[in-house]
Formats: C-alpha cells, structure tokens, sequence
C-alpha cells in the first residue's frame, strides 16, 4: 500500500532519532513515532518499508503509520513525535453562580410532598427556577460531589453540617520521667485544647 505523504529523514533528523530510540528515557508513544519514522524513511539509505509492514514491526495500527508520517511532511519532524493536543473543549454545563443556586436549593428543605432531595428533582427545580435552560442528573450529581453535598443527606437539606467538637474540656496523660535513674517516673495529667 503506497502512501502519499513520503517520508525523507536528513541525516541529522535520522541521527536525532535513532538516539532518541537508544536512550528510552521518553515517553513509549513518542519511541513508537521514532520507530515508525525510521521505517518509513524513503531517503537513499532509508529502508523506506510500507504501511502495513511498518504497523506490524512496531505493533501500532495501520493509521498511526499514516497520521505520523502526514504530520512529518505537513508538520516536522517535533510535531510527529509529539501526540496531538486534545481539541475537543466544551464548556462547563454550570458556571459558578448555577452551581452556588444549586447548592443552596440543595441545602433548603424539599418542596411538599418529597421527604428529601433526588437528583432528578434538583435538575428539574434549577431548570423551573431558570437558572439554566437544561440540566441534567448527572451534572447535578458531579456538582454536588465536587462541593461535599448528598442530596437527602440531612432531613432538611443536603449540605452535611461539620461536626462540632466536644465543648468539655479534653484530659490526656503522658508519662514523664527524669534523667536520674533513682527517681522513678511520675504520671502526670497535661491540659491541652
């Protein structure tokens, strides 16, 4: 199978890397991109193999040999090597004001007839109160988890509330003992908060 995008490794290119193979001090993707370069190289002294052959060596699909080689014609040699960034960005379903109007509905007490919060009614109640147009379960639930909240909780709301320590004063023991082996060590009670 012959490929369109042929690759012409310079001397210098094919030195940078076959180094790069010995040292193995990289990440395994960026290797496999060196071998598959390496394998392709079409110059006089290159063994300029194919596709297939070049994907079965390097135990790497037919279309990783045909996307690396595409980046090094269009790209250069870095680019090849390096793993494309992740393009695929989408926005947050709930910025911070929808996720603070989440937790605190989450907080409140249900509406009547609902012994507790769900999921399903919190996403529902933040949509008919329109502080977004559509939400979604699992969003709420991602939200929630993020902030510490369990819907149904607590009888009047999700928000667990932190745990108040003991207001009595706490007593620990520790034993002291001198450095003269005569005296014998004394148990003694320390005051501490």
């Amino acid at each position: 199978m012959s490929s369109k995008y042929i690759v012409t490794l310079t001397a210098e290119e094919r030195a940078t890397l076959t180094t790069l193979i010995a040292s193995g001090k990289r990440a395994a993707r960026t290797l496999a991109h060196a071998r598959i370069l390496l394998k392709a190289d079409a110059a006089t002294d290159g063994p300029a193999w194919d596709d297939v052959a070049i994907s079965t060596a390097v135990e790497v699909s037919a279309g990783t040999v045909q996307r690396v080689r595409k980046r090094f014609v269009e790209e250069g040699l870095q680019a090849a090597l390096q793993p494309r960034p992740h393009r695929q960005t989408r926005p947050p379903l709930l910025d911070g004001v929808a996720e603070a109007h989440l937790v605190t509905l989450a907080c409140s007490t249900p509406p009547e007839g609902n012994g507790r919060w769900t999921l399903r009614l919190l996403a529902e109640s933040m949509v008919q109160l329109a502080y977004v147009d559509h939400v979604s379960h699992e969003t709420v639930r991602q939200v929630l988890k993020k902030t510490k909240c369990s819907p149904g909780g607590r009888k009047n709301g999700a928000c667990r509330p932190r745990p108040v320590g003991s207001l009595s004063a706490l007593w620990k023991t520790c034993w002291t003992s001198t450095s003269s082996p005569m005296t014998p060590p004394i148990r003694r009670s320390v005051w501490t908060n």
